[in-house]
């Protein structure tokens, strides 16, 4: 199957905003990143599987509001017995399928269905604020919550602090909405499109 990226035909790189008389390093930076596996993983209630016996990718399943991640992955918590995998290694899945039985767990590939944007920039709080009801300032790196941005689902994932890095998770029916609403929100501070 063709992977068509889900902001093909939007996503232009250059700069915008407010960037004139701005050094490159001053600007945020947005990103759509794309060619990932995404898969999920759901504990049945049934179940009586310990998860702390699980490694993917060599990754512990994290607990509530963490992420887990290697260079190759990335294991964000979603909600109890539910985690959210993405991953460069696009078999990934095709091995995890082997070590977590259909009785216990229901694993399903997601990879076409979702848009990742990426923010990085010493102003990336600003712009959270101006669409998401988080608490932004309590988050720390390796942290991650379920919320919207201006009314659109979204899952937000805390990569680094130096530089500052999130990326923002939502599904592809709504990824225009939510990449234009994303820059918008950045243009009063200028930024650059990769």
């Amino acid at each position: 199957m063709t992977h068509i990226s889900p902001l093909n035909f939007i996503h232009k790189n250059g700069k915008f905003g407010d960037y004139k008389e701005k050094s490159e390093n001053d600007l945020l930076k947005v990103s759509e990143i794309n060619k990932l596996l995404i898969f999920q993983i759901a504990k049945f209630k049934n179940s009586k599987f310990d998860i702390s016996k699980i490694k993917v990718d060599n990754l512990n399943l994290p607990s509530s509001l963490k992420s887990s991640s290697n260079s190759n992955t990335r294991i964000l918590w979603l909600g109890p017995d539910n985690w959210l995998v993405f991953s460069s290694n696009l078999d990934l899945i095709t091995k995890e399928k082997k070590q977590l039985s259909e009785i216990d767990f229901a694993i399903t590939d997601i990879s076409h269905s979702r848009t990742i944007i990426e923010l990085e920039g010493d102003l990336v709080d600003e712009v959270l604020k101006k669409g998401c009801p988080l608490d932004i300032n309590s988050f720390k790196i390796g942290d991650c919550a379920n919320s919207v941005y201006n009314g659109i689902t979204v899952t937000v994932d805390f990569i680094s602090e130096d530089p500052k890095k999130i990326r923002i998770f939502g599904l592809r029916s709504f990824g225009e909405s939510l990449y234009h609403s994303i820059t918008d929100a950045c243009l009063e501070f200028g930024f650059v499109a990769k």
